[in-house]
């Protein structure tokens, strides 16, 4: 796909040639890559409040905040403050501190459905774990995934995956033998019908249950309220577990992530970035007496040097200190209807066919004319006309995800002005698109 931009980025390219030389690809992460839009991806200086800026000198409203976690805006002071104290006491300590309670404390008061919680160092490594973990409870193999719902680049379940994966063509992997995912079972993301069918043929022979209760690695899609009590009911019913991957919806759909949101209890809860202020963490929660199963208490081993790492437990406890005492999820959502609302309009306007798919603060514009309610949905978007509009909007300063299958992050550092202004940039953008 060549470059749909019309605006040069020599600092870029030059950074990115370089960096093909030594790292593969270029990058450290397949997102970042520009697969989906073409072209090369823009190379970061630094980033303030709602605002990145790149090594050619352009600023841009940033709408991907690490892919989630930049809630607060980027370089908060309070977070900032933390870590600045944190690391004169030390980088890393290979044992207990006080820090790591601290944070298990606020996230176990927050989530309900959390008693104990296991601190990690990525998303990633928080799903594995939960995977294990149940598996070790109910002494069973059959993991249930959701076709587009991506849990990190774990073997098991890297099958039908979103995000990257999804974005580069490449929902399987070179790597993974058969046997890592011959107990792994898809399926349709809302279809309740095959879910019960599923658990008539084999529900006690379940582990686990892992999905994204508010999807964002397919773009943005929620659940159906039907298929999220047929699941917690099958569940509950067969004795599986049932484990919401919550990397991105922890914390950000609301205080107590989209489970205290859609009202719903898994067993288990994987959590990631926001309960680290940026910084590289994960965790998993759930009911002490599966918890308990983890080693030492139980048997399952899991186990990690930089597990609760003192600096990523500052950042985050900062974090959750001003999510908790300025709690920003009304004011997020009422700048997510502004851009739903702006949106659709502009797009109805240009007679270009849509779907916006938010909750709360996250958000995707699916180039479609049907309703985006899976994988299957979700793949029937213009691709090429999502990529034409993601460069309109960068060469007028705002960084939207790089992918059509990324759902996008307001930060509360964002101000009522310059979503009217990334409006304003949108519809001259749908404009160019129709012409």
């Amino acid at each position: 796909m060549s470059l749909p931009s019309g605006k040069l980025r020599p600092n870029s390219a030059a950074a990115f040639a370089k960096a093909q030389m030594r790292i593969p690809g270029g990058v450290n992460s397949p997102a970042r890559a520009f697969g989906g839009v073409g072209g090369s991806p823009i190379f970061i200086a630094r980033a303030e409040g709602p605002y990145l800026h790149d090594v050619d000198g352009n600023r841009y409203l940033d709408f991907i905040g690490s892919w989630g976690p930049m809630i607060l805006g980027h370089s908060h002071p309070a977070v900032v403050e933390a870590v600045i104290a944190a690391i004169y006491d030390g980088s890393s300590y290979g044992a207990p501190c006080e820090r790591e309670t601290e944070l298990a404390e606020m996230v176990c008061d927050a989530i309900p459905s959390v008693e104990m919680v296991r601190f990690v160092s990525s998303g990633t490594e928080a799903a594995m774990s939960a995977i294990r973990l149940a598996r070790g409870w109910k002494g069973r193999d059959l993991i249930v995934k959701f076709a587009g719902c991506y849990h990190g680049h774990v073997d098991a379940l890297l099958v039908s995956a979103g995000s990257s994966a999804l974005t580069l063509g490449v929902p399987n992997s070179p790597g993974i033998p058969k046997g890592c995912t011959q107990d792994t079972i898809v399926l349709r993301y809302n279809d309740t019908q095959q879910l019960a069918e599923l658990f008539a043929a084999k529900g006690d022979q379940i582990a686990g249950v892992m999905l994204e209760p508010v999807v964002g690695n397919m773009g943005l899609v929620p659940p159906s309220v039907e298929f999220r009590r047929e699941l917690r009911r099958l569940t509950h019913h067969h004795g599986t577990a049932l484990i919401y991957d919550e990397v991105m919806t922890g914390f950000r759909l609301s205080y107590g992530g989209a489970q205290m949101l859609l009202g719903d209890e898994p067993d288990v809860t994987a959590l990631g970035k926001i309960i680290g202020g940026g910084y590289p963490v994960g965790a998993y929660g759930g009911r002490a007496d599966i918890m308990k199963f983890i080693m030492p208490a139980g048997p399952v081993f899991q186990a990690g040097t930089l597990s609760g790492n003192p600096i990523a437990m500052a950042a985050g406890i900062a974090t959750l200190k001003v999510l908790k005492q300025n709690p920003p999820y009304a004011r997020l959502d009422q700048l997510g209807q502004r851009i739903e609302t702006g949106l659709n309009r502009a797009a109805t306007e240009c007679g270009i066919p849509h779907r916006i798919n938010r909750v709360g603060s996250m958000w995707t514009l699916f180039f479609t004319d049907r309703d985006v309610t899976d994988f299957d949905t979700a793949v029937l978007s213009d691709k090429a006309k999502f990529a034409r509009f993601f460069w309109e909007m960068m060469d007028r300063g705002f960084y939207l995800p790089c992918s059509q299958y990324e759902a996008a992050f307001i930060s509360a550092a964002m101000t009522d002005a310059q979503i009217g202004e990334m409006l304003i940039a949108a519809k001259e953008s749908l404009h160019a698109l129709s012409m």
